[in-house]
């Protein structure tokens, strides 16, 4: 049986809690007596983000619908009232590492920091360790996946990018929830207000397939019905969703080579106070392109930075993480996302990048600075 219409009062009132102000306060939905003819994950990575993670919490509820959050550790650490929010809410909270790295590079020791750090946060925060982990970038290999068994995890990739971190619309949101299937997990964040803006599509198109939001089983890692936590009773909006197909085009078959050395090396004088260091590094090259990672640091507290670097002919960006970029080519300057602009003294955040052309010369010019 599917949801119901959703009253225009509650559209309404949708439209009210994504634009207004809204309280830190939120508070469970009553339980959902509706029946489902098959579950999706809907998960939402990064948080918890201050100014964000309510306006999205109350969205959810407002949709009826519950969801996974997939939280940094010094985030969660830094915003614990945000956390117990999300756990009031009826949502459920995953391991994504402490602070969102490439774990892939890392050795196993230094794996272990980022992951039980972050469990040992929410547990404390929350009362109850973490079932599920989101490796940053769905980057994953067979030490990390020691390390998570170790701790309990079941690791928890995607089936449906959103593309929401990739500056995606609202429709183009829209259109690649739309993909999803009974058992799937949809990739979004926390921190886009054009993901926030697609939900009420994104739960109609749902219930008009016969679908609903559900739980990650630490079992199997695919989306099943609710546990015994607060569900729903909301129906979602009656807004049909777009006609137009999801793309087709496949991604890239040839895959990139091995992690390749650094190309420059971390600069030997430490920033001024309060400024910080971008450090520049090659990660992977093949033909026509390559990957890169930007390091930024810092010797006391920040709270933003901007890195400016020049790419050299024949380069351009073609997909950017963990940042926003001004330009694509020549000089490019790429300012924190929401969720990594503080920065402690050694506690380094990043930004990557895929970008085509020659991986040599390596980018000039990497500077650093804070507003």
């Amino acid at each position: 049986m599917r949801l119901k219409a959703f009253p225009r009062a509650g559209l309404a009132a949708a439209a009210l809690l994504i634009a207004g102000p809204v309280a830190l306060a939120v508070t469970a939905a009553p339980s959902m007596a509706a029946t489902c003819n098959g579950y999706v994950g809907l998960t939402f990575d990064d948080g918890p983000t201050p100014g964000n993670t309510t306006t999205l919490l109350n969205t959810l509820r407002n949709l009826g619908v519950r969801a996974t959050f997939f939280n940094i550790g010094q985030n969660a650490q830094s915003n614990p009232s945000l956390v117990q929010a999300e756990q009031s809410a009826s949502m459920w909270i995953g391991n994504h590492s402490w602070t969102h790295p490439h774990l892939t590079q890392l050795s196993q020791s230094q794996i272990v920091s980022e992951v039980s750090q972050t469990q040992q946060v929410i547990q404390q925060i929350t009362g109850q360790a973490p079932k599920l982990f989101r490796p940053p970038y769905g980057e994953t290999n067979s030490t990390l996946k020691a390390v998570e068994a170790s701790y309990g995890l079941t690791e928890i990739i995607w089936d449906v990018d959103s593309q929401d971190w990739n500056n995606a619309s609202v429709d183009q949101i829209v259109q690649n929830a739309s993909r999803l299937q009974t058992g799937g997990v949809i990739l979004m964040h926390d921190w886009p207000a054009n993901t926030i803006a697609a939900l009420p599509r994104i739960v109609s198109d749902l219930s008009n397939r016969g679908l609903c939001a559900g739980m990650i089983s630490p079992s199997t890692g695919r989306a099943v019905a609710p546990d015994g936590g607060t569900p729903p009773t909301t129906a979602p909006p009656t807004t049909a969703p777009p006609t137009t197909a999801p793309p087709t085009t496949a991604p890239p078959t040839t895959a990139p080579p091995t992690t390749a050395p650094p190309t420059t090396a971390p600069p030997t004088t430490n920033p001024p106070a309060g400024g910080c260091t971008a450090t520049y590094r090659l990660v992977n090259s093949w033909t026509g392109g390559f990957q890169a990672q930007v390091d930024v640091t810092s010797t006391s507290t920040i709270t933003g930075w901007t890195v400016r670097l020049t790419l050299a002919s024949g380069q351009s960006i073609s997909s950017l993480w963990n940042g926003v970029a001004s330009g694509t080519s020549g000089p490019v300057s790429v300012q924190n996302a929401p969720y990594n602009g503080t920065v402690t003294p050694g506690g380094p955040t990043n930004f990557g990048f895929v970008a085509n052309g020659n991986s040599s010369p390596a980018p000039s010019g990497v500077t650093c600075s804070t507003p």
